[in-house]
This record gives C-alpha cells, sequence and structure tokens, in this order.
C-alpha cells in the first residue's frame, strides 16, 4: 500500500463500524466538525464521513467530503495509529478549498497528540 493511497480497507462501509465508532469512541468538537474516535484491533487507520443533507446540495456535500479524504489521503502519520476516525461535519459548513478544512484538522491533530502525550 502506498503512503499516499486510500484503499477500501482504510474506509469505515458498514453502518455497524460507524454505530462503533460514535457509541465507543471518544468524541471531539472543533469549530466545524465532530470527530470521533475508537481503537480497533486492525492495526490500520479507517476514516468515516457523515454529512448530512443539512449541510447543503449533494454537491457541496460531496465536495466537502472530497477535501476531507484527501487531507486524510496526504496525512495519514498525523491521525491516531490503528483507530476507526469518524467525521461529522457540522450544519453550515462552506469550505473554500483545501486549506480550510486541512488547518482546522491539523490543529485538531496536533492538539490531540499533545493530549494523548500527556500534555
Amino acid at each position: 500500500m502506498k503512503p499516499c493511497s486510500f484503499t477500501k480497507k482504510e474506509r469505515l462501509l458498514k453502518k455497524q463500524d460507524f454505530i462503533e465508532a460514535v457509541s465507543k469512541g471518544r468524541r471531539f468538537r472543533t469549530k466545524n466538525f465532530t470527530i470521533f474516535i475508537k481503537q480497533n484491533d486492525r492495526g490500520i487507520k479507517r476514516l468515516g464521513l457523515s454529512v448530512s443533507r443539512k449541510v447543503g446540495t449533494a454537491v457541496k456535500r460531496n465536495r466537502i467530503k472530497r477535501l476531507i479524504r484527501e487531507f486524510f489521503r496526504q496525512n495519514k502519520e498525523m491521525f491516531p495509529a490503528s483507530s476507526d476516525i469518524s467525521i461529522s461535519v457540522r450544519y453550515g459548513y462552506s469550505p473554500a478549498g483545501l486549506s480550510e478544512p486541512a488547518r482546522e484538522l491539523a490543529e485538531f491533530l496536533t492538539r490531540l497528540k499533545s493530549i494523548t502525550n500527556g500534555g
């Protein structure tokens, strides 16, 4: 597997996987995202996205998902190892480009790393 790929193994696809990530994972909130992180025993990082119709039209929702997937693909090393990550987009979010969600998620992951490393 190439480091800058996003394979089917790295996706949360089943409803049960999303339910477990939300119910058993830790919840974090940023300005535009609610992020659930649950450790898994698969040894890989898996990403799942949830974008409600209340966020906007299908074109807008799919664009947001593409931007987040691209950030994940390029920055996998920033995400916690061996974990299921479910990202829900909050209502009214409208990014202008990749830099907006990338900045917000990078700041969150940096804070998360300092929290989990004790300080």
